[in-house]
């Protein structure tokens, strides 16, 4: 994350996303697959990173491989044809979107960091409270607020606003932030909402 300053001096958190370019490998109809979209690619990678899925569809699109593969739905295909490539102008400022990632870890916590909870004194230990009836059910009900794994879970951020793209570099500066670490993949789409 950065800051950028407005036209009228005021600072606008930004996120710099790198997007593209996506080489489309393969572009999927109703007539074959039942369904409208594209598969995209990013990211160059060696050929021995690969599976040998993976590695047969660059071959067979005639493509350079890449490290990640991701299936967009789309309106329509028209004007997309394999090879071609999607870049970061596809968005202008203004424009909102959604963004899908995977958050950070945060590894095993307790329900304070995790859930938000309060803590009771600390003179003499305290325990989680009550976890369930005695003789029914004899379980504790799924779902309860306990300690545990906390993060690296797929979020979705809606209705971000563009602010800024930056064609020749291939960035987007997004409003506000993000799921996901530094350096992380995420995913833009046209917001849902807007």
């Amino acid at each position: 994350m950065t800051q950028i300053f407005a036209e009228d001096g005021k600072v606008i958190p930004v996120t710099v996303i790198e997007a593209g370019p996506c080489p489309v490998v393969q572009v999927k109809t109703p007539e074959t697959d039942g369904y409208t979209a594209l598969k995209l690619g990013f990211l160059p990678a060696k050929e021995k990173e690969l599976n040998k899925p993976d590695a047969g569809q660059f071959k067979k699109a005639g493509i350079a491989p890449c490290k990640v593969l991701r299936e967009v739905r789309v309106e329509s295909a028209e004007g997309y044809s394999v090879g071609t490539q999607i870049t970061a102008d596809v968005f202008a400022a203004g424009d909102h979107v959604d963004v899908s990632g995977v958050t950070k870890g945060h590894g095993y916590t307790g329900v304070i960091k995790r859930w938000n909870q309060h803590r009771l004194k600390e003179s003499h230990g305290v325990g989680p409270g009550s976890m369930g009836a005695n003789s029914s059910p004899s379980r504790v009900f799924k779902h309860k607020n306990l300690a545990g794994q906390y993060g690296v879970e797929n979020v979705t951020i809606q209705n971000l606003e563009v602010v800024r793209v930056d064609a020749a570099r291939n960035a987007i500066l997004v409003r506000g932030a993000v799921p996901g670490v530094k350096g992380s993949i995420v995913m833009l789409k046209t917001s849902v909402k807007a």
